[in-house]
């Protein structure tokens, strides 16, 4: 599978998985402290080619993601579940240590921004289904985000994220009624 965008990674190890899952370029972030330098690489990759941004999903990971998509607008999006970034044999969660499948599912199941989309789904519909202030809410949001494609969040950024990738009111709603139903079971 080749991937024309250019693939935002943290590090050395996650651009070897990367590059033995799809055929694609990348470039690393080297950690969350990200300079200028890497972010015009990453400006620069966008206007010409398009950006697909990886992160670990972690605190780390989605503090990378966060910080270059708001540099660099526009960015596109590929979510690993926790569950497929777990090291096996040693401790470490990470894009480097997902299988081959996950990274190719994830990068084609990307997510497009965009900067200028009303969405019909309101804070108080998250309130409503359960996703902010209870104690199921983040195991709620954990399986929506994974049914969605768009990643495990805090309440704020679910609705955000929900906004940022178009989700419909329908494609939430379903979602919602699924994670609901695996709660009863």
């Amino acid at each position: 599978m080749k991937i024309k965008e250019i693939i935002v990674v943290e590090g050395k190890d996650d651009t070897v998985a990367v590059k033995r899952a799809v055929d694609a370029d990348t470039i690393e972030t080297n950690g969350s402290a990200i300079g200028d330098e890497v972010i015009d690489r990453i400006r620069l990759a966008q206007q010409t080619r398009g950006v697909i941004i990886l992160t670990d999903p972690d605190y780390p990971g989605e503090r990378i993601r966060k910080i270059v998509a708001e540099k660099v607008p526009g960015c596109k999006h590929a979510f690993l579940p926790k569950e497929e970034a777990i090291a096996k044999r040693k401790r470490g969660l990470g894009v480097e240590h997902a299988s081959l499948e996950s990274i190719q599912r994830a990068l084609q199941n990307v997510k497009e921004e965009m900067q200028e989309y009303i969405s019909d789904i309101t804070w108080d519909d998250l309130l409503e289904a359960g996703l902010v202030g209870g104690e199921k809410a983040s195991g709620r949001r954990e399986r929506l985000g994974k049914l969605l494609k768009i990643g495990h969040t805090n309440g704020k950024q679910l609705f955000k994220r929900l906004q940022m990738f178009q989700i419909s009111k329908a494609a939430f709603e379903e979602a919602v009624t699924q994670v609901l139903q695996e709660d009863t079971e």
